[in-house]
């Protein structure tokens, strides 16, 4: 199965769930707790906040070597947005890419998805925790705080 294939089908529409797949065409879902959407809305807001320039959003899909990721939220430029914006998953990664730790996912699974985001394309990834402490990464590794975003805060507001 391929990404267009799922955004097609009308059996995997409304779930409540965020839908991947992995190397496989095998369909992943993930449940959600409200904390998470919380967490996505928050850091949505910010981003749109302290840039005035490019997109935010959330749930994008990415498609990588293991098969379609889905950012939690995403910054792209508008250079970079104008080339992805008709497909149905991203064949390069938007430059910020934002993960909200479930309880179904293992900081491992995170750092995978890190390496996956990287690999096409992506300059930052994000990752907040259930507490909404914040984690910045570069490619070549954790990071202070975002370069792209310097003035977004190490905690998310609660």
């Amino acid at each position: 199965m391929n990404w267009q294939e799922v955004c097609a089908d009308p059996n995997l529409q409304d779930l409540p769930y965020k839908i991947e797949l992995n190397e496989w065409g095998q369909i992943v879902m993930s449940p959600v707790r409200i904390y998470h959407s919380f967490f996505q809305g928050k850091i949505e807001h910010l981003l749109q906040t302290l840039l005035d320039h490019g997109e935010v959003f959330p749930e994008c899909a990415i498609k990588t070597s293991r098969g379609t990721k889905v950012a939690d939220v995403v910054w792209v430029s508008q250079e970079r947005f104008e080339k992805i914006k008709d497909e149905f998953d991203a064949p390069i990664a938007p430059e910020i890419c934002i993960e909200v730790i479930s309880p179904n996912n293992t900081r491992k699974e995170m750092l995978e998805k890190k390496k996956l985001y990287f690999e096409v394309g992506a300059e930052e990834f994000w990752l907040c925790d259930e507490n909404g402490e914040m984690s910045f990464y570069h490619h070549k590794g954790k990071i202070k705080q975002s370069r792209l975003v310097p003035d977004f805060p190490k905690v998310i507001p609660q």
